[in-house]
């Protein structure tokens, strides 16, 4: 291995990570739901799935489980489902057009901290573009011979790097608040966010990943 790659890599993983998707969808979702500490925990969510599944690759664990048919066709529509759920919540949320202003200086409850953990978490471990990625476009970068270190060196800056980034992200939106917090901007966000988690559940499910 050579340093060389590992830039390579990085620069790819960056362009990679700031391409929205999902993820991305969800953050958004939540700091506008709850502020800045809300999205902040999503991410951090995100970035727990990718370092359980970039280690799960590092172990050969991903391989087995793409291999075994029924649990990749299962985890793809849990995605599926789940993508379309947190789509419904905002355009139900747009319709109602009842928000709360959220006092982002205030104590964060735990439940709070973990709904939006949990949310990140399960948005990421349950696409499986993101095992795709960890076993067949990662490898790519690696030398022949590779040791399980670099392949976890690698996982783990892109688990890294996308935490960063949608943290950057709920900064950003946190720093335009007072505009975002207008009701018919919010509203408009929710429906936006709505349909955008809509259209990727049912770009899943008519994909063959």
């Amino acid at each position: 291995m050579t340093w060389s790659s590992y830039a390579e890599f990085l620069a790819f993983a960056t362009v990679l990570v700031i391409v929205p998707g999902p993820d991305f969808a969800v953050v958004t979702k939540n700091t506008l739901l709850a502020g800045r500490r809300r999205g902040r925990w999503t991410a951090l969510g995100v970035g727990a799935s990718n370092l359980l599944q970039g280690t799960a690759a590092a172990s050969g664990l991903s391989a087995l489980v793409v291999r075994a048919q029924p649990v990749f066709e299962g985890i793809k529509w849990a995605g599926v489902v789940y993508l379309a759920f947190l789509g419904l919540q905002a355009l139900r949320s747009a319709v109602r057009g009842r928000y709360e202003r959220f006092d982002d200086q205030g104590p964060i409850a735990n439940d709070v901290r973990f709904a939006g953990w949990r949310q990140g978490f399960l948005s990421n471990i349950t696409n499986p573009k993101v095992l795709i990625f960890y076993l067949a476009v990662l490898p790519q970068f690696l030398s022949r011979g590779a040791g399980a270190g670099w392949i976890l060196a690698f996982a783990w800056s892109h688990a890294i790097l996308s935490v960063l980034y949608l943290t950057l992200v709920t900064s950003g939106l946190h720093g335009a608040r007072q505009v975002l917090q207008r009701r018919k901007v919010r509203r408009g966000m929710d429906a936006a966010t709505g349909a955008v988690l809509i259209g990727f559940s049912a770009r899943l499910a008519s994909e063959h990943v």
